[in-house]
């Protein structure tokens, strides 16, 4: 269930006294994410843009890779995600696996640790940590290949030839599986069973996740209702909350750190992972301009609250009175309709309690940079 105080909070988020803030998505460019990331990247000393590069200069990958140039001249998204891996100027892709390192530097070696193990570390993190949060990675690019698999069904002439999308689909699934192969192979390697149960139920929840995601994010779905707010954000956790949670509390028990500071790890990537979805679903509502064209997701975070708040058949209403000639969906209408109410609003706070949250768990460990670059990013997913 939601924290009843979640709805009274404001968007004023704690920060360390002096430091400034740094926006995941800023208005001022791409240039300033950019920034925040060689940032922090220059704090854990690891450049975390080539974090997957043994794997993906691997022979089995280019083979892969030498197929996949074939769907250069189609549609299939499958060229979107690759294009990202090399240039994306909103979204830093290796977000997850730099996380992982700044909050494995900022708790620092244990008590119960070796000195040994200390003389093994590298910018104040162990090596195990440092290949955790590659698998951190592939795992998120396998599922991130996954996600451009076309679904056939809805195939249209306007998509491209037919066959382009078949091979396009065989090559996702390819380079998908591949990677997570080269995961579990890594995370085997780090001889560590409470590491690799971890990690390996964050996969299950990816995937349970994304089924409860594609089954909900569909118009049918809308008009007979769609999930509750505290569905959503259960939902929401197991696909894009999961993965970076485990992954911080995997990062601790690598270092031989106490159970409460697995938990307070576990709840910071927690709260990042729901902050960063809510922030993602309120773009299109609180960046969109008159006359330009809009699209959102049914099943974005202002809409399931604006469809919690108007009721069912007001719902329904505005979904047919949306509606073109041609019966398709008229976004910019609905965008209206969604932002007339306080479904955006209430979206906002929510945002704001799970940064604040997250701002709250990292306090516990000791003063530092990488502190301070975790603290940064938990007030930049609040801003909009």
């Amino acid at each position: 269930m939601l924290p009843a105080t979640w709805s009274r909070l404001s968007c004023r988020v704690l920060s360390s006294r002096g430091q400034r803030t740094l926006s995941l998505f800023s208005s001022s460019g791409p240039s300033n994410w950019t920034k925040v990331v060689s940032d922090a990247e220059k704090i854990v000393g690891y450049p975390t843009s080539f974090m997957s590069l043994r794997c993906l200069l691997s022979d089995e990958l280019s083979n892969v890779a030498m197929h996949v140039r074939k769907l250069v001249g189609t549609q299939h998204p499958l060229l979107n995600t690759a294009r990202g891996f090399v240039y994306d100027s909103k979204n830093n892709l290796q977000m997850r696996g730099l996380i992982v390192l700044l909050l494995s530097k900022a708790a620092g070696p244990s008590h119960a640790a070796s000195d040994l193990l200390a003389q093994d570390m590298v910018s104040g993190i162990y090596p195990s940590q440092r290949n955790l949060a590659e698998i951190t990675e592939l795992i998120h690019t396998a599922f991130l290949v996954h996600r451009g698999i076309v679904n056939l069904k809805e195939w249209t002439v306007s998509d491209g030839p037919l066959k382009d999308m078949q091979f396009g689909n065989k090559m996702a699934v390819l380079s998908g599986d591949f990677l997570l192969a080269n995961a579990c192979t890594g995370l085997a390697q780090l001889d560590n069973t409470k590491v690799v149960e971890l990690i390996s139920s964050a996969i299950g929840d990816v995937v349970q996740g994304l089924y409860y995601e594609n089954s909900s994010n569909t118009e049918e779905n809308s008009l007979t209702g769609g999930v509750d707010v505290a569905t959503w954000e259960e939902q929401a956790f197991l696909s894009h909350g999961a993965l970076l949670a485990k992954s911080c509390q995997a990062a601790m028990e690598l270092a031989k750190h106490d159970k409460e500071a697995q938990r307070l790890a576990y709840k910071y990537g927690k709260h990042l992972s729901l902050g960063h979805k809510l922030n993602s679903d309120l773009q299109p509502f609180v960046k969109s301009s008159v006359g330009e064209p809009v699209s959102f997701s049914l099943s974005a975070a202002p809409v399931v609250f604006h469809r919690q708040i108007v009721g069912k058949e007001r719902w329904h209403q505005q979904l047919e009175q949306a509606k073109t000639l041609r019966n398709q969906l008229d976004y910019s209408k609905l965008l209206a309709a969604v932002k007339s109410e306080k479904g955006v609003s209430s979206a906002v706070d929510l945002c704001c309690y799970h940064g604040n949250k997250a701002l709250e768990a990292i306090q516990a460990f000791p003063s530092s940079e990488a502190r301070s670059a975790l603290e940064n990013i938990a007030s930049a997913v609040t801003k909009f």
